[in-house]
This record gives structure tokens, C-alpha cells and sequence, in this order.
């Protein structure tokens, strides 16, 4: 692989424009009436993988849109689930990996996994991610700053992170019970808030049905 001094006036080309492209895309996140910058609260703490090498591709990917933004309408369920978590948590807190990704990240992402058995996990830019409508949000808990076992850790492709098979791992003792009692926590807490749990991912909640939250724009 050439380094990045290395690189060729194509490649060099090419980095500058989705830079850009990610500069655009925080401006308009950040003066759009639809979504909404996330803070750092009580209850809430912020560590966006996708602007950092901690994420499976172990690139950093959103550069200069490096805030969390949702959809208004997924903000305020996400304030509602830290409320509801601290209520009868007080030593957690939710811990947010991802909201509002650009619609070019998810081209990125799907060409890394296509044609693999990760492709299952990445929605095609085609029809679009949840995520790039700013409805989706990646989450877990964390006890005073540490992040609980769930079993797997984030962006983990294999069937143990699935919730669908919770029950299966479980009695083949490949998911513990405290694991296992730790997402249904997270479920609980984000369900009762008005979310939806992903099927085959313990960490990604939608605020809205698919059907609804993409008669939304999506945001490039």
C-alpha cells in the first residue's frame, strides 16, 4: 500500500474531494432544521468510531464530520432512553458510537463488504442505511466509563452479535448469562423510549420504522 506521501496525484485526488465532500456534510448537518447536534450529557457519552481507526475498517472515515447528529425526532428519543437508564442505572450511561453517517461514507463502507459475508451487515448505498436518514443509532452501555460485555464488541460480524440468537448462544454457552442480561438491558431501556432493536445487531436501534424514516431525505 503507498503511504499517504506516496500517493498518487489520482489517490491525492480523490482524498481531497471526499474531504471536502465530509466538510460539506457537517456544514449542512450543522445548519439543517431536520437534525440535531448530540452533547455529551448526563447519561450520555459520545465516541464516534467512524471518525476515529477504532471501527473495522480501522480507517478514519468521517474526518472532518467528526459531531453526532440525528434526526430531531431520534434525538429526543435518545434523551429519553439516557433519562429512563439513569432512572434505574444511575452508574450508566449510554454510550453512542454512531447516528447521522453521509450517505458517501455508506458508499465506502459497502464497497469494503460487498461480495462478502460482512455484506449482510452494511445496507447498499442503493436503497440507503437507516443511518444516513439520522434515524439509526450504535450504542451500548457503560458503568462509569467502561463499556459493559455484550457478548461481542461493536461492527462484530459474526452470528454472536446477533439478538435473534441470543437465546441459542446462550444455551450452547457461548453467550453468558450476564451478557445476555446486558443487551436485554440496552433493549429495554432504548424500546421502552421509542426505538426499534435491529435483528442482527445488539447495537443499532432505529426511532422509526424503515418505511417511514426513509420518506425523509437522505443526506449525502
Amino acid at each position: 500500500m503507498l503511504s499517504e506521501s506516496a500517493a498518487s496525484p489520482t489517490e491525492q485526488g480523490h482524498k481531497l474531494h471526499s474531504r471536502r465532500r465530509l466538510h460539506e456534510a457537517a456544514a449542512a448537518a450543522a445548519s439543517s432544521d431536520s437534525f440535531e447536534e448530540i452533547a455529551e450529557v448526563e447519561g450520555l457519552i459520545i465516541d464516534m468510531r467512524y471518525a476515529s481507526k477504532n471501527n473495522f475498517m480501522s480507517i478514519n472515515l468521517y474526518g472532518p464530520f467528526n459531531k453526532l447528529y440525528l434526526h430531531k425526532i431520534a434525538a429526543k428519543k435518545l434523551r429519553r432512553a439516557a433519562v429512563i437508564l439513569k432512572k434505574s442505572h444511575p452508574r450508566y450511561d449510554l454510550l453512542v458510537f454512531d447516528g447521522l453517517r453521509p450517505h458517501s461514507v455508506q458508499r465506502v463502507l459497502w464497497n469494503k463488504v460487498k461480495g462478502t459475508p460482512q455484506q449482510t451487515f452494511v445496507a447498499n448505498p442503493k436503497t440507503g442505511s437507516i443511518h444516513n436518514y439520522g434515524f439509526a443509532v450504535d450504542l451500548t452501555l457503560a458503568d462509569n466509563g467502561q463499556e459493559l460485555d455484550m457478548g461481542t464488541p461493536f461492527d462484530d460480524f459474526r452470528p454472536l452479535a446477533q439478538p435473534v440468537l441470543e437465546a441459542k448462544f446462550l444455551a450452547e454457552g457461548k453467550l453468558k448469562a450476564q451478557q445476555v442480561a446486558n443487551r436485554k438491558l440496552l433493549r429495554r431501556v432504548m424500546t421502552k423510549a421509542g426505538f426499534q432493536q435491529l435483528a442482527i445487531e445488539w447495537w443499532h436501534f432505529d426511532a422509526l420504522p424503515q418505511e417511514q424514516a426513509k420518506k425523509h431525505p437522505i443526506f449525502e
